[in-house]
């Protein structure tokens, strides 16, 4: 074949730094749109960008230039380098080191997104504790819950 053609969506998850509580509303808006810039910036499409005060989600279309980790590499790198350097009050803005990465099918894009712009509602029902651990058993992930949290 002359040209390489990829579908790849991958749903990210990921929490700040010891899940502290650094998103405000007034930071959420302006570091989703960053976040998506840095998407753009590096030839991914950013399909949903939300979260809570204390995590994201990010839905990533990749280029086949890109790895998932990579990927994740630039959004969280450059995320939390611009809100540490740009607000003086958030100068101590990590996010934690892992993540969550998961496989999403093109016919469950529209639920996906619907999912990531619902999270405000979702987390007065489920902790973000419970959040992740039933996305990695959806995802089949074996883990030991006594290294999932560092």
């Amino acid at each position: 074949m002359a040209h390489s053609y990829i579908c790849v969506y991958i749903h990210y998850v990921f929490s700040t730094k010891n899940r502290q509580k650094f998103i405000t509303p007034e930071l959420e808006k302006r570091l989703w749109a960053y976040m998506g810039g840095i998407a753009r910036e590096n030839k991914m499409k950013a399909l949903a960008i939300g979260g809570v005060e204390d995590h994201a989600h990010v839905l990533l279309s990749l280029p086949s230039t890109l790895s998932i980790a990579k990927a994740i590499q630039l959004i969280k790198g450059g995320s939390s380098t611009w809100v540490s350097k740009t607000f003086s009050e958030f100068k101590d803005f990590e996010w934690q080191e892992g993540y969550g990465a998961f496989s999403v099918s093109i016919s469950h894009i529209e639920q996906t997104i619907a999912y990531i712009s619902n999270q405000k509602e979702h987390h007065k029902k489920r902790t973000f504790r419970e959040e992740y651990l039933a996305l990695l058993k959806k995802h089949g992930i074996q883990y030991d819950e006594r290294y999932v949290w560092g």
